[in-house]
């Protein structure tokens, strides 16, 4: 059955996470002459900077609190591993002109947090719920399929991204702590790399380009955003549902690569993609009967 008591602040916090994830292909975009690696190695540093100065200033004492276990420290680290490789792997595929192959990534992507929620959290789906999951997986099947080779830009964002879900969820820490330290934990990585940029003459930082330079800091800030209301979201709603809402950031990078970037989208696509957003609003209707059921009652 589904669950009839969500919490609304989990599911408006994934909703707005997703949303803003849904149009970063935009604002990536605008960097596509930076390369990849240097992109993520920013955004792990400014984001760090943003996230850890707030913390100081509302929070005494917060990171004493967070690593109160060893067992934290060991979950984020492996969650700070799988949220680089994502990052890396997607802001390659955008600034490269493969928005359309990332969204399948991320269309994939809540079929493996659905398959997580099932089989390590023991969650169960009703016959509805099953029904729009083997819809979902036929129409990503067939643009696996179809586009004749294995789509592992797609595969590798959606493993990378469900395992890391799994384990905010599981991990027992607030949602900012918890980004703060897999910050920290990357900083050094990205300030490591930034300087050898810099030493080999490769690096784009503080090179004049002004506007550049405001897009990569603030490019921190914006990947706080939507990261912490995922957190946030995983520990409070079913990772099921936090599985099916994750369609609504590849709808948005779908069409942001097609309407807005002149990404081609094919026949072939149209079914596929068909499939899932079938799938997509009979999960949603099936959420929202117990809703219903109990306004009339």
């Amino acid at each position: 059955m589904s669950d009839p008591t969500v919490d609304r602040r989990g599911l408006a916090a994934a909703v707005l996470a997703y949303a803003l994830w849904g149009v970063f292909p935009l604002y990536w975009a605008l960097l596509a002459q930076v390369p990849a690696l240097q992109i993520v190695a920013h955004r792990v540093i400014w984001c760090a900077v943003f996230v850890v100065s707030w913390l100081l200033l509302s929070k005494p004492g917060w990171l004493r609190h967070t690593l109160r276990s060893p067992v934290i420290l060991r979950w984020l680290l492996t969650s700070s591993l799988l949220i680089s490789v994502n990052w890396g792997l997607y802001i390659w595929a955008v600034t490269h002109h493969h928005v359309v192959e990332a969204s399948l990534g991320y269309f994939i992507n809540p079929l493996v947090s659905i398959a997580l929620g099932v089989i390590v959290l023991k969650e169960r789906l009703n016959r509805a719920q099953w029904l729009a999951v083997a819809i979902a997986a036929v129409g990503v099947i067939w643009l696996a399929v179809h586009n004749g080779s294995p789509p592992w830009i797609a595969l590798t964002l959606a493993l990378s991204f469900g395992l890391y879900g799994l384990i905010r969820k599981l991990a027992a820490v607030d949602a900012v702590p918890g980004l703060a330290i897999e910050s920290l934990l990357l900083m050094p990585i990205g300030l490591a790399w930034l300087i050898w940029c810099a030493v080999d003459g490769s690096g784009v930082f503080a090179q004049g380009l002004l506007g550049q330079d405001a897009l990569l800091i603030l490019g921190g800030a914006l990947t706080a955003l939507p990261l912490i209301g995922f957190a946030y979201a995983a520990r409070r709603i079913p990772y099921s549902m936090v599985g099916i809402l994750q369609y609504i950031a590849p709808t948005l990078q779908l069409l942001c690569g097609v309407l807005l970037l002149g990404e081609p989208f094919s026949a072939v696509q149209v079914v596929g993609f068909s499939c899932i957003w079938v799938a997509l609003a009979l999960y949603t209707a099936d959420g929202l009967r117990p809703r219903r059921q109990r306004n009339s009652a």
